[in-house]
């Protein structure tokens, strides 16, 4: 998953994001509120991991803000504040699940992976282009009766790309969703992984599904079978 944490502690921080990573999620870090919502309305995350006691805007209100502004990213809210009231406040602000420090890592993926489930079944099972068909619950893809074998990084550029099939999705916002903001990646690579996804996706006999739309970024839309 692609995960926003927001902790103005930076020492959990870097454990959340090293444990996380660990894990193969790509994980965005910001120090502060302000920060956090700029990230979280600016880019497209699968979780924002929340503490509540932070400088320039708290997590409560980062959990309300977004929410006003149509913005439906599931949030994990993580925090030492452990009383009942405040538990009522994070849900009631509209965070999608609770935590309270200490925390193991283990609760925390499955809390995770308990979200993404949630997710997807309001998404449906499955998305398909054609006769593409990727599951993220399995992370299995099949181009017609063939299954696709893809790297994490290829599966992550599909996965974009066919949440937004129909859409064109920039080059800075696929280096951003699948590296991260913070990593320095060069849109060449970009471009390498590209290639490589595309000698799979879209071999000899197979209508071409992924597109490159010249000076802004990539594609992937149905065509008709040519004759």
């Amino acid at each position: 998953m692609q995960l926003l944490i927001v902790e103005d502690e930076a020492r959990m921080a870097d454990l959340l994001r090293r444990g996380l990573t660990e894990e193969g999620h790509t994980t965005t870090c910001a120090s502060d509120g302000a920060e956090g919502l700029a990230l979280a309305k600016s880019y497209d995350f699968d979780v924002i991991i929340l503490d509540v006691m932070m400088p320039k805007l708290s997590g409560y209100e980062l959990a309300k803000r977004p929410r006003t502004k149509r913005v439906r990213t599931p949030i994990l809210m993580l925090t030492a504040c452990d009383s009942v009231p405040d538990i009522v406040r994070g849900l009631d602000v509209g965070v999608d699940d609770y935590m309270t420090k200490p925390f193991s890592l283990e609760e925390l993926m499955a809390r995770l992976r308990a979200i993404k489930r949630h997710t997807l079944a309001a998404q449906g099972t499955s998305l398909q282009v054609a006769d593409l068909v990727l599951d993220p619950a399995s992370r299995a893809v099949l181009r017609g009766e063939k299954l696709v074998s893809l790297s994490r990084t290829e599966y992550n550029l599909l996965e974009r790309l066919m949440y937004r099939a129909g859409k064109v999705v920039s080059r800075r916002s696929l280096i951003d969703s699948v590296w991260g903001v913070d990593r320095d990646i060069e849109e060449n690579t970009l471009d390498a992984f590209m290639r490589l996804l595309r000698n799979k996706i879209d071999p000899p006999g197979r209508p071409k599904l992924i597109h490159t739309v010249r000076g802004v970024g990539y594609m992937i839309r149905p065509v008709a079978w040519s004759r």
